[in-house]
């Protein structure tokens, strides 16, 4: 069995204001043609699939497309996505019914039964093969919100909830299985060891303590797809237990990355082979700095033209970081007008101002951050150490986490 592992697509994301459709347009038309040339039996979309848990029509029209046009190229394949934290898991269930008649399943939430069991039946799905053989099961476990895992039953603590229901779901698998049946596993969770990026992947709960031990996933699972972390990674080390990343630089910290698809082979229940197949930019993301004024105004001079002949989505995000002795309130002017006639589009001008002394005496530098940078607990915090003078306390940090996620399930209603 081929299985492709996908995740954390973010459609309809904005770059500092900035859309960012024709990337996502560009990576799912690659996406449909790598399927067309393999023939995966399954494709595993590992949550995150939107930025927002409304997000705007555009993005919707998107993914609903590719997965008509994915049915129609290969009506034999069989998708499965889950919600991830930006996604509202009711949303990404809405059409669910509609799905099912294109060989795609849709799993948004975890449900309890009258008796307080798990209804682990709505999240294992058998993947047929080209033959409509059942080879294997997945085990498809979409962001776990606090009130989907705590309650008068269920216990309060959180962590230990989300942990609770991939064992119950695992165990229920296990019961499931034939002799030589796979067990593929899909969830949206920071595991332990998994390396995070500088500003892009937002915080699951308030907290340090917020990844999973990858020892959740026994060796009876051949392989567990995961998405939430936007770098591709292994988790500890383990070639079956993965993180598939972003497809596209979804902030400048991820200039770096490698973006790819993973390609899974089984046979049977044994893992065969993981082979990253990596995904073209069609928009690189460009910074310069941090650098003097004086020095950034020749780098940017120096940048190549606009062709007038070429695609203009294609030109790169340019992001400008300068080194300042204080303010200067023209800066702004001065780098448009550096960037008149070139082939960049400037999307964010940072500034980091030389130390003036601080209260204790020592010198350093301090950057100017912006509220897109920060995290709400991180904010919260800052608010809190500027009005009262001290740390925020562990105690008004969990209530403010109680505040924050009642607020996030209201907005996620579609």
């Amino acid at each position: 069995m081929r299985l492709f592992h996908t995740s954390d697509w973010h459609l309809g994301q904005n770059l500092h204001g900035q859309e960012r459709d024709f990337e996502h347009a560009c990576f799912l038309t690659w996406l449909l043609a790598r399927l067309g040339e393999r023939q995966p039996d399954v494709l595993l979309i590992a949550g995150d699939i939107f930025d927002t848990v409304n997000p705007p029509v555009k993005a919707q029209e998107r993914l609903y497309d590719f997965i008509v046009n994915a049915h129609e190229q290969q009506p034999l394949l069989t998708i499965v996505m889950i919600a991830g934290n930006h996604d509202s898991g009711s949303r990404i269930e809405l059409p669910a019914p509609l799905m099912r008649r294109l060989r795609t399943h849709a799993l948004g939430r975890v449900m309890w039964l009258n008796d307080g069991v798990l209804d682990a039946e709505r999240l294992l799905l058998p993947l047929p093969d080209a033959n409509g053989d059942i080879k294997a099961w997945c085990l498809a476990l979409p962001f776990l919100r606090p009130s989907e895992v705590t309650g008068p039953t269920l216990g309060d603590d959180y962590l230990r909830g989300i942990g609770r229901v991939h064992e119950l779901l695992i165990e229920a698998a296990n019961l499931k299985r034939q002799p030589g049946q796979a067990l593929i596993a899909i969830s949206h969770a920071h595991m332990a060891g998994g390396s995070v990026s500088e500003d892009s992947e937002r915080s699951l709960i308030i907290g340090n303590a917020e990844a999973l031990p990858a020892s959740l996933f026994g060796p009876s699972i051949t392989y567990v797809a995961l998405g939430h972390l936007h770098k591709p990674q292994r988790v500890n080390g383990e070639e079956r237990i993965r993180y598939s990343g972003s497809p596209i630089p979804l902030s400048f910290s991820e200039i770096g990355y490698q973006h790819q698809i993973l390609e899974i082979n089984c046979d049977g229940d044994t893992l065969t082979s993981v082979e990253p197949c990596l995904i073209p930019r069609a928009v690189n993301l460009q910074r310069l700095g941090p650098a003097p004024l004086a020095d950034l105004l020749v780098q940017l001079k120096a940048l190549p033209d606009i062709d007038l002949l070429a695609d203009p989505d294609r030109q790169p995000w340019l992001e400008v970081r300068v080194r300042l002795d204080e303010p200067q309130p023209d800066l702004r002017n001065q780098i448009e007008t550096s960037l008149q006639g070139k082939a960049v589009r400037l999307v964010r001008i940072g500034a980091e101002y030389a130390g003036k002394g601080s209260a204790d005496g020592s010198d350093g530098e301090a950057g100017l951050i912006e509220l897109d940078q920060l995290t709400p607990q991180e904010l919260f915090s800052r608010a809190w150490q500027d009005n009262f003078g001290s740390e925020v306390d562990e105690q008004t940090l969990t209530d403010f986490a109680t505040l924050l996620r009642e607020v996030q399930q209201e907005s996620e209603q579609p």
